[in-house]
């Protein structure tokens, strides 16, 4: 028994180096020792983020140490023989939660850790498109609530008619953008139309995945290359209520991307939510486009309509969601809807991870 729970504690020993834990344990205390400082807290927006970067690495990190020491001290009653169905029984349970703590060895991309904007657009479809891009964000905010992660809405824009135009979320968590990289790309949906009575009508949204990228100096943006225009946004009231001229529009000429935010009553606020989503769309379109730097980068090609799905939601005439790059499908959509996405987060990852 003691050669059993040994070869476990060394493949917990490998991971932990895998994973640098030891530099995320240093970089907890650093933190706490910053937070245990009270003129920290005269900058309470810079004081808060700091005690969230702190809770996500401890979530990282707490389960590890857990496992760690609950190993250690099997091993020092191994070879008890009037312990070994209790030991047999522990290292079972143990060697279950290192395969599912294993799973962290897939988030291995650059920004996998960051936090991540969930950026969702309707596509191809009219209302339907529109009524399609609000059930995917109530999809998405499900699942981050199931997941333990933090939701913020930076952006949100209702159809004419139905549903949203566009919705921008902020998620935060552990490997938040690691997690929800699977998404990004365009999802089709086919059903009977609740807007055009016994019409199965296809329709298309887009979800863009963007790191959150707090330090400017993480993405080098000049000053020259952007265009800035203010103007009157509509408020929470409707078209004429509450009205200031505090919306901005964020324009990069090099790739004429475009970002614009109008939620917050302060210019600068919006300003600010503006730079931190380019910087995100900057950095997605860089590692899509395998350009070495910024400056290397082109606009953006892909719309949200026919041939560009990554996955298929069928309502009718059967019910079926299947992801078209890793044949993962379940028949379950309603789950599906409901926020139950791990089962294709995870066959995505271990798929381009392989």
């Amino acid at each position: 028994m003691e050669e059993e729970v040994s070869s476990v504690l060394d493949d917990i020993r490998v991971v932990w180096a895998r994973l640098g834990l030891d530099k995320k344990l240093a970089e907890i205390e650093r933190l706490d020792t910053a937070l245990s400082d009270p003129s920290i807290w005269n900058n309470q927006e810079a004081a808060n983020q700091m005690y969230r970067q702190k809770t996500d690495l401890q979530k990282q990190v707490e389960p590890w140490t857990k496992l760690k020491v609950q190993v250690e001290d099997l091993l020092s009653v191994a070879n008890d023989e009037d312990l070994f169905g209790e030991v047999k029984e522990q290292l079972t349970n143990s060697i279950s939660q290192l395969g599912q703590l294993k799973k962290q060895l897939l988030f291995n991309g650059k920004y996998d850790a960051f936090g991540a904007i969930l950026r969702l657009s309707a596509g191809a479809g009219g209302d339907d498109a529109q009524n399609w891009t609000e059930m995917l964000e109530r999809m998405y905010l499900r699942w981050a609530e199931q997941n333990g992660m933090r939701t913020r809405v930076i952006e949100r824009s209702p159809g004419e008619t139905a549903g949203v135009k566009t919705s921008v979320i902020e998620v935060s968590g552990s490997f938040a953008c690691g997690k929800l990289r699977s998404e990004n790309g365009v999802h089709r949906l086919v059903r009977l139309s609740p807007f055009n009575a016994e019409s199965r009508e296809t329709s298309f949204a887009r979800v863009e995945v963007l790191p959150v990228i707090d330090t400017p100096d993480e993405v080098a943006l000049d000053d020259k290359d952007l265009k800035i225009d203010v103007y009157r946004s509509s408020g929470h009231g409707g078209q004429s209520v509450n009205t200031t001229d505090s919306a901005v529009r964020i324009t990069h000429l090099p790739t004429g991307l475009v970002v614009t935010i109008q939620n917050e009553k302060s210019q600068l606020k919006n300003r600010e939510e503006a730079l931190k989503i380019l910087r995100g769309k900057l950095i997605a379109l860089q590692m899509e486009q395998h350009a070495e730097t910024i400056a290397d980068i082109k606009g953006e090609s892909q719309s949200a309509a026919w041939g560009q799905q990554i996955r298929n939601y069928v309502l009718h005439p059967y019910k079926m969601v299947k992801d078209a790059r890793t044949g993962a499908e379940t028949a379950n959509i309603d789950k599906v809807l409901d926020g139950d996405l791990n089962e294709f987060i995870d066959a995505y990852l271990e798929r381009v991870t392989d």
